[in-house]
């Protein structure tokens, strides 16, 4: 599948995260809220879907869709909700936030929670890779949803879901792999898997991880006639990620531009009752 469009639709919103800046637009405007593992995003569409702005800040105050730190949660939302309404100059009222697939009861309120807690009425909650999925335009396929704590699996035939799983494996087990490997904190070990500069060097280290991954989808998708996977989230940025699940799957393997943004922005597409 080309993904030239999705990919320039991606990076128009990429860019208004980068500059702190905002595209003209006329109408209501529609609001997401991703609070990942790694990072918490607010992304804003037009009422015809177009990127007209948002934020994204570095946090640990979730982890695998459970809210670890709830009033860390809520003034970091705050504050990005106070960003992006400054860029705007109008104040957001209403969002639509996304949990890992399967979570259910307390944890999918919690996730809630912290919007409204935030001075904004939640009016969606959708799983990660589904959201993926709406800004990629996907009818059939897998999306696979690799996030900081949990790797998420959504189906789809004919633009329905007809399967989701998610399973605990992530950036995080990254992360902790290169801490033992190169004996430093895990701290310092998020700031190496993300330097650009490394990859090439970290890479190594983290396959088994990554083929882990891969043989978990596999087995997901078994029996559903998946013939293209579509890989999203901060976790699977390396360049040789898509190479390892196609060799260890043996489908297509597709990964969009600016894969930690994909989510984000399908959240504020599914902003609508």
């Amino acid at each position: 599948m080309d993904l030239t469009r999705a990919n320039e639709y991606i990076e128009t919103f990429a860019r208004l995260v980068e500059k702190k800046c905002v595209n003209p637009y006329e109408g209501d405007l529609r609001v997401g809220v991703d609070l990942g593992t790694a990072n918490i995003v607010i992304s804003v569409v037009d009422s015809i879907g177009n990127p007209i702005a948002g934020a994204l800040y570095p946090a640990s105050v979730v982890k695998d869709g459970l809210v670890l730190d709830y009033v860390g949660a809520v003034r970091i939302v705050r504050n990005l909700r106070q960003e992006v309404e400054d860029i705007l100059g109008k104040k957001l009222m209403q969002a639509a936030t996304a949990v890992p697939p399967g979570t259910v009861g307390g944890n999918a309120k919690a996730i809630a929670n912290v919007v409204e807690s935030s001075d904004m009425e939640v009016i969606n909650i959708v799983d990660e890779p589904t959201a993926a999925a709406s800004v990629l335009n996907i009818r059939d396929g897998a999306v696979v949803d690799v996030g900081g704590g949990t790797t998420g699996i959504s189906i789809l035939k004919g633009g329905e879901v007809i399967y989701t799983a998610d399973e605990p494996t992530g950036g995080t087990h990254m992360s902790l792999v290169v801490a033992g490997n190169y004996k430093i904190s895990f701290e310092e070990a998020e700031v190496l898997k993300k330097d650009p500069n490394r990859q090439r060097e970290i890479f190594p280290v983290i396959r088994p991880v990554v083929e882990k991954m891969a043989s978990i989808v596999k087995k997901h998708i078994a029996g559903y006639g998946v013939e293209n996977i579509y890989v999203v989230g901060g976790a699977c940025c390396f360049t040789e990620f898509e190479n390892v699940f196609i060799k260890e799957i043996g489908i297509e393997t597709i990964k969009p531009h600016r894969p930690l943004l994909v989510t984000p922005l399908g959240i504020a597409l599914n902003c609508q009752k």
